[in-house]
């Protein structure tokens, strides 16, 4: 296959003005309808793309144009990928990781920002972006005394547009709510989808740990705050319906196992789990390598496994195919299904970040709490 990179192969050095005009002449990275060419420009003596595509060898080395400062690499990617990557520069015996000086395109989380690659055929859903003429919702704050954790808890609470303390709404709680707000575009999100009436108005409360592997990781006091402490501090403040069906969890990676572990404990408290990349490692035989911050997960999801009840009606299952964990959440898809649960499972080509769980809410959403227009023509 030929591409933009071959007239700039050959044995003359390549004069910098002419790959200046290269650079100015393309987005990077360069994307085909089966692959992407990673391009780095300057002098070093040895570049790596890292990337988080479970699966594939996760530093590959570029390959220097001779005579030039521009290293390519291609890799193969299926349609509608999306992944996060770096480059790791080296010099002088000295590796740095960086962001793609040539792709402006980024993603962010708690622990910095990844440049995004952005395969032939995905595009950004319109719904995460803020949209004219919608109205936004109002977020506050409301302060809890947790006994169970015997401290004090800070919740954000989503109040749709129009709010009224005249009707009653549905509940949504979010497990690293204000994290899904930041890297998720939450509230944007919700705005869009019940300004388009696909779901319907409901409060959204952006739960936050404050020992997030431990309390997310099966913790019994988890459950009791949530259950025993937030829910009815949420249900004397603001109009709630009163009834399990309009009641959902939300969470992502060990926010899913916490949802998860919630429900299980208290069965026929919450209607419907949404779990995205849920990290729901076992050991049918033997140990487990994941370490040891996942030794209390897998004793919970051997547990739940044994003996699963029906922790909810219903569940929204969705795990990137480029995750390490694409296997625990297929194994929990007919688990849930065999004992009464209704699931609906997605999987994507994506990886464990953000914006997977971003680009899935419009599907989990409008199933779990659809709006006047997806009940239409349902």
């Amino acid at each position: 296959m030929t591409g933009p990179l071959d007239a700039l192969r050959g044995g003359d050095r390549l004069e910098p003005a002419r790959l200046d005009d290269f650079i100015a002449r393309h987005r990077f990275p360069l994307v085909d309808e089966t692959g992407v060419t990673f391009i780095y420009r300057g002098d070093a003596d040895e570049v790596r793309l890292q990337h988080w595509v479970f699966g594939l060898e996760s530093s590959q080395a570029l390959d220097r144009i001779p005579h030039s400062d521009l290293w390519p690499l291609r890799l193969e990617l299926p349609r509608n990928s999306r992944i996060e990557y770096k480059f790791d520069v080296i010099r002088n015996g000295h590796g740095e990781w960086v962001r793609d000086p040539l792709n402006p395109r980024e993603a962010s989380d708690p622990f910095g920002a990844n440049s995004v690659c952005e395969a032939f055929g995905y595009q950004r859903p319109d719904w995460t972006l803020p949209q004219p003429g919608v109205r936004s919702g109002h977020i506050e704050e409301v302060h809890i005394d947790s006994a169970a954790f015997g401290d004090r808890r800070n919740v954000h609470v989503y109040l749709p547009a129009q709010y009224r303390t005249s009707r009653r709404y549905p509940l949504l709680v979010v497990h690293d709510g204000p994290d899904f707000h930041h890297y998720g575009a939450l509230q944007v999100v919700l705005d869009n989808l019940i300004d388009a009436l696909e779901v319907g108005p409901l409060i959204v409360a952006l739960s936050r740990p404050h020992r997030r592997e431990r309390e997310y990781a099966g913790d019994e006091r988890h459950t009791r705050h949530l259950n025993d402490e937030l829910l009815p501090a949420l249900a004397a403040r603001y109009p709630l319906i009163d009834h399990p069906e309009s009641r959902a969890l939300l969470g992502a990676s060990f926010g899913a196992v916490a949802s998860l572990h919630a429900a299980w404990q208290r069965p026929g408290t919450w209607g419907a789990l949404i779990l995205l990349s849920g990290s729901f490692a076992f050991s049918d035989i033997g140990e487990h390598r994941r370490g040891r911050v996942f030794d209390p997960v897998v004793r919970f999801v051997n547990e739940f496994r044994r003996c699963p009840g029906t922790p909810a009606a219903r569940a929204y299952v969705a795990c990137g195919v480029y995750e390490s964990l694409i296997y625990e959440n297929r194994s929990m898809v007919p688990l849930l299904q065999e004992h009464g649960m209704d699931v609906r499972y997605a999987e994507v080509r994506d990886g464990h970040n953000w914006e997977n769980w971003r680009d899935r809410m419009r599907d989990a959403m409008s199933w779990v709490f659809p709006g006047p227009l997806w009940m239409m023509y349902e």
